[in-house]
């Protein structure tokens, strides 16, 4: 069998053990940056039948895999330079708008996991329902939409900072890409309480948020202070 060139598929390549945060993740290396980082800072990639490059954002899919750091400059960088190519040592077809398909990709992925939040019991929905809840059981995930009105969300979190620390905000989805997830046409604010579906939240949030913008690290900049 020949042994993979260090550089021919960092699913191969990368060792598995603690991720820098102590945490108990995989750890794979960026084919990009080099990078060792846990899988779930990292998007893996395939190859499909016909050699065209494949998100594999479940991680579910067939065959060697190559990791991307999940953040869009990174991946971008990775097409520009052909590294897909280098890591898979084969002429390989990347697909027009990559990093887009990427971010649609993860924004399902997240809007999946909302759903089931939903059918769980653990999400709280609305101004007057999150601001109720946040007294009895501290959140696992404070939700705001991007387009949602200031005065609203900055109390709610404040009150939440009030009650709790290490409060955390996901900003970076429409109300109407949040009501995707409830069946509504939209949702400002939400709570998920902690749990299992808060962490794997987190997760998948954090790596969308490698491919959009994401306005709360700048909504509560200055009143933090």
């Amino acid at each position: 069998m020949t042994k993979p060139h260090p550089e021919s598929d960092a699913e191969l390549t990368g060792i598995e053990g603690p991720a820098a945060d102590g945490s108990d993740a995989s750890v794979r290396q960026c084919a990009v940056t080099r990078e060792r980082l846990g899988k779930e800072a990292l998007v893996r990639f395939v190859l499909s039948p016909d050699d065209v490059v494949t998100p594999d954002v479940a991680e579910k899919l067939p065959g060697r895999g190559v990791w991307i750091k999940a953040d869009r400059a990174v991946l971008e960088s990775a097409v520009k330079k052909n590294a897909f190519a280098r890591a898979f040592k084969t002429t390989v077809q990347v697909p027009d708008g990559l990093p887009d398909t990427v971010e649609k990709l993860l924004l399902q992925r997240f809007i999946g996991l909302l759903g089931m939040t939903k059918k769980g019991g653990d999400i709280v929905l609305g101004y007057d329902q999150v601001r109720d809840a946040l007294p009895k059981r501290s959140p696992g995930l404070l939700l705001e939409a991007s387009d949602g009105a200031e005065d609203g969300r900055s109390k709610l979190y404040f009150l939440a900072k009030a009650l709790y620390s290490g409060v955390e905000v996901a900003g970076a989805l429409t109300s109407t890409e949040l009501g995707m997830a409830f069946g509504r046409e939209r949702v400002i604010h939400g709570l998920v309480r902690k749990g299992p579906l808060a962490k794997a939240l987190k997760v998948a949030y954090a790596r969308l948020a490698g491919f959009r913008e994401r306005p709360e690290l700048n909504w509560f900049e200055d009143q933090d202070r």
